[in-house]
């Protein structure tokens, strides 16, 4: 059933799903740009940045910071594109989203290709709608000449040498609930 709210509250919360879009693009143009005080500003303070493969984590905003300089230092140019945005409050000053998205990046010199979905929740610090947490989940992310079969891989990402498997959507118990149900009618 959906919830029954004042006009008032629909209004600060239509304002809020636009700030809250905007804070996402603005992530996006902050890598672009590798503007790291922008990128800085877009976290809470206590902020957790990670992704289930292990390969970014760092926790507050000086710590992402931290981290983004190391990250984007291996990388030239790149560019980030988000697409569907869902976000559900959880509160007058909190919310969580998903966010599906491409990147093109140039991770030493290499070009590569990237699907991904971030799982965010968001919070007002300082009178701003702002990342508290941030989770990057991988479709894909491969070198932009290893994208032709790479769909067809459980493997898709890589990261340097190493290539691990990809977080979505075979993890997820709905592809894997669909997929049991598929190979058992083809047992038959």
């Amino acid at each position: 059933m959906r919830e029954s709210l004042d006009i008032e509250t629909r209004l600060a919360r239509l304002e809020a799903r636009h700030e809250i879009s905007e804070l996402v693009t603005r992530y996006a143009i902050a890598c672009d740009e590798r503007d790291l005080d922008l990128l800085a500003s877009l976290f809470t303070k206590d902020a957790v940045f990670d992704t289930p493969n292990g390969s970014m984590r760092a926790e507050t905003r000086e710590g992402i910071s931290a981290m983004f300089e190391q990250v984007l230092a291996v990388r030239g140019p790149g560019f980030h594109w988000t697409h569907d945005h869902i976000i559900r409050f959880t509160g007058d000053d909190r919310a969580a989203g998903t966010i599906f998205g491409h990147a093109e990046t140039t991770p030493n010199g290499n070009h590569s290709l990237a699907a991904l979905k971030y799982e965010d929740e968001y919070r007002i610090e300082d009178g701003a709608w702002r990342i508290a947490h941030r989770a990057i989940r991988f479709f894909y992310y491969v070198p932009a000449a290893g994208y032709p079969g790479a769909l067809t891989q459980t493997d898709r990402v890589v990261l340097g040498a190493k290539r691990v498997d990809a977080d979505i959507p075979e993890p997820l118990p709905s592809y894997a609930g669909f997929e049991a149900r598929r190979n058992a009618a083809r047992s038959r």
